[in-house]
């Protein structure tokens, strides 16, 4: 049975999804009322998913999602909040949120998200890569997707879930483009703007990880795509 962390500090709203995830979904759902009991409680337990409200008191839904994603880099999150904000959405993804649904919503949707976020998750394998694809040679750092890790000079870096796939996309179509489309489709199988938002924070943190060797470069190719250049 999946374990998910509902975080939500409206007890009628909260209890009524526990109720119905448990009872529609089949999960195991821990309710919290606020962002200091949700960090205790994601500490304690392992969980498949997060459902994180964000106005609640003592601790924001985006400030505990941003502390979840220092202890997991992969838990998938779902933020949920009554401010339609493009802002909002925007930071929702730049924290690495994997969703974003406003109040007020039909839960039915909720638990389609749920299971779609899962099944994402479950059905997570290199793309279009054999078993002898999984370590790629980037200039002098060298990627294993399978670990998600970057080594360098005796360093390592702990990527997440999309930034791994991102790279991987890249590392295949090395000093060739790799079109934003097929990306977004790849990867977050939806090429709406908010996850091409999304898309744009991680190819900023793996331009940051490779930076040490100039050999290397991530381009942007104008009104294309992006190019991993290794000279």
């Amino acid at each position: 049975m999946k374990r998910i962390l509902l975080v939500e500090d409206d007890p009628n709203l909260g209890l009524l999804l526990q109720d119905y995830l448990q009872l529609k979904g089949k999960f195991e759902v821990v309710l919290c009322v606020d962002g200091d009991e949700g960090l205790r409680a994601f500490t304690k337990q392992e969980f498949d998913l997060c459902i994180l409200d964000v106005m609640m008191p003592k601790k924001d839904g985006f400030t505990l999602g941003k502390e979840i994603r220092k202890i997991n880099v992969n838990v998938p999150v779902i933020f949920a909040t009554a401010k339609a904000m493009m802002e909002d959405k925007a930071s929702a993804y730049d924290l690495g949120g994997d969703d974003y649904i406003t109040k007020p919503f039909r839960i039915e949707e909720l638990l389609l998200r749920i299971n779609a976020l899962l099944k994402r998750v479950a059905q997570k394998e290199p793309v279009d890569a054999g078993p002898s694809q999984s370590t790629f040679q980037i200039g002098d750092y060298t990627f294993d997707y399978t670990t998600q890790l970057i080594h360098y000079k005796g360093q390592q870096q702990k990527l997440s879930t999309k930034e791994a796939e991102l790279l991987q996309l890249l590392c295949l179509k090395k000093n060739a483009v790799l079109t934003r489309e097929e990306a977004l489709l790849s990867i977050w199988h939806d090429d709406n703007y908010f996850n091409g938002r999304s898309m744009d924070v991680f190819l900023s943190k793996l331009r940051k990880y490779l930076k040490e060797d100039p050999k290397v470069e991530i381009l942007n190719v104008h009104g294309k795509g992006y190019k991993l250049l290794v000279n």
